[in-house]
């Protein structure tokens, strides 16, 4: 049974949440503020957080950057700020999705159910794949660099790993987000620049010689292999 970790002030937000995600069979833990939510998040190890932006104690900005520090857990923001740059903000912070308020409890489920399916593709060639000295295992989803394991955003991860599978090969944004985000994502292409742009982040220490994540202008991303 997969968990979730709802973090929520409103009671009666929280209450049906909680009721409807346990129908679709989730295990549920409530936090009401952000000391509760890290306390929660360190002790049960959720699957994934659903994650409001106002909260008592600490922000869920706090939050989601102490989450991002120490984990890849896939992480969902409900807020009732929905301005395009506090949904910018948080997709550029690590965030996997963003709902704004007010919502119908089915729509919150159903995004449960597609971040949870997104974030790790079931890639099934080559088990592992050397590209210079970075170090891809499809299988278990381990990447290393120089010999050190990297640390990813789960959807980052997946982006990254349908690049590699496809080395020298040019997407579209469009083409990403189907791959990647999935059909049902309804969110801005402007995601796809915001996951390149923290991979190329993380892999900043891969020898430029050996490859890059190349954009191509006018036209889309590339795992540029040399």
């Amino acid at each position: 049974m997969k968990s979730i970790l709802l973090v929520e002030d409103e009671l009666v937000i929280s209450r049906v949440l909680k009721a409807y995600l346990q129908k679709a069979d989730y295990e549920v833990w409530q936090a009401e503020d952000g000391i509760e939510a890290i306390r929660l998040f360190d002790e049960k190890k959720p699957d994934l957080v659903l994650l409001d932006l106002m909260l008592p104690e600490r922000s869920g900005w706090e939050i989601l950057q102490y989450i991002r520090e120490k984990s890849a857990c896939p992480v969902i923001i409900m807020t009732a700020l929905g301005q395009t740059d506090q949904k910018l903000k948080g997709l550029n912070q690590g965030a996997d999705d963003y709902i704004t308020k007010p919502f119908v409890a089915e729509e919150v489920v159903a995004r449960v159910n597609a971040v949870l399916r997104r974030s790790v593709i079931l890639v099934k060639d080559q088990e592992t794949r050397f590209f210079g000295s970075l170090k891809i295992n499809f299988q278990s989803h381990h990447v290393t660099l120089h010999g050190l394991e990297l640390v990813f955003h789960p959807r980052d991860l997946s982006l990254l790993l349908f690049l590699a599978q496809n080395p020298n090969q040019t997407f579209t944004r469009e083409q990403l987000i189907e791959q990647v985000w999935g059909m049902d994502y309804g969110g801005s292409d402007r995601a796809v620049d915001l996951a390149i742009k923290r991979v190329r982040k993380t892999l900043e220490n891969w020898p430029a010689h050996e490859g890059e994540i190349k954009t191509l202008r006018g036209v889309g991303y590339q795992f540029c292999v040399y």
